[in-house]
């Protein structure tokens, strides 16, 4: 259990980032088919729904939702979890030192464009959409551009992080005492959920190391991809950015994984055996030095 800290002292060195991305997905329930289907099969109940991709096919569409989801991914491994309803600490240094808000910028910029390219063919691609789908093509169920154009969205919000004394209501002493109690307890709740969410990805991460670095059954070296080690050395820089509570296990496990790739880079461990047994090993020591 992470030991208690000042909610203060964190609530100045990070924010809080709500990011919302929507795509229009082009799936539409054809209630048609759906009761073919049961006939067909002899349902005695409705039994299921078909739905269908409106441009089944087609790349265009494809390429926003894909790009979005590549977003989301980057922008959970960039912060720590917070909130059920989504919102997630970003630190004060990942923030801007980071760049991790000028890239949010770019992110945003790239989905515009790619969302904006999609809605100026789109009309051409309903004609596709016709010979595509045969039979089940119907021209009605596709909204006009405008209406497509809407559906892409890309948003965020940083607010602060709140504190146990921030209540702006008037409500006796006794019963400010009662809530200020009881968000703390919320606070350093929510506090280890983000803090175990880091140690998660280091272990993960450890592990995955580990486990390819080793032999085969064959004592044959496995295939791993140079992401193995980038991957590794993009989180030792995530770690220094989001350890917001100054974890020192924390930082001394990520100080570990630093010192075990230093002078050495992908090629050089595929290449030498004692360079992959000895950076295996000191994998194997940082797994085993602290307790998961």
């Amino acid at each position: 259990m992470m030991e208690q800290v000042d909610s203060i002292s964190i609530a100045t060195s990070s924010m809080l980032v709500e990011l919302n991305i929507s795509c229009w997905t082009a799936r539409k329930l054809d209630k048609k088919v759906s009761e073919e289907v049961d006939t067909a099969k002899n349902t005695k109940v409705k039994a299921g729904n078909y739905h269908k991709h409106l441009l089944a096919g087609n790349p265009h569409l494809d390429a926003v939702n894909k790009y979005a989801a590549k977003v989301r991914l980057w922008n959970t491994q960039q912060t720590i979890p917070w909130s059920d309803n989504g919102g997630r600490i970003v630190t004060m240094e990942n923030l801007f030192s980071g760049g991790y808000k000028a890239q949010l910028d770019t992110h945003k910029e790239e989905f515009e464009k790619l969302a904006a390219n999609f809605v100026s063919v789109y009309p051409t691609l309903i004609s596709g959409a016709a010979f595509q789908l045969g039979d089940l093509f119907d021209r009605e169920e596709y909204p006009n551009p405008d209406s497509v154009a809407g559906k892409f969205k890309f948003n965020y919000t940083l607010i602060p992080l709140p504190t146990s004394g921030d209540f702006r209501i008037d409500i006796g002493e006794q019963a400010k005492n009662e809530l200020m109690q009881q968000y703390e307890q919320h606070f350093n709740d929510r506090l280890n959920v983000a803090m175990r969410d880091l140690w998660d990805r280091l272990h993960d991460c450890l592990t995955h190391m580990s486990e390819r670095l080793a032999s085969d059954d064959e004592g044959k070296r496995k295939v791993f991809h140079g992401t193995l080690i980038t991957n590794a050395r993009e989180l030792i820089g995530l770690l220094k950015r989001l350890n917001v509570t100054n974890d020192p296990k924390l930082e001394e496990a990520r100080r570990d994984l630093e010192q075990a790739l230093t002078n050495t880079d992908t090629e050089t461990i595929k290449e030498s055996d004692y360079m992959r047994e000895n950076v295996k090993a000191k994998v194997d020591a940082i797994i085993n030095k602290f307790n998961w």
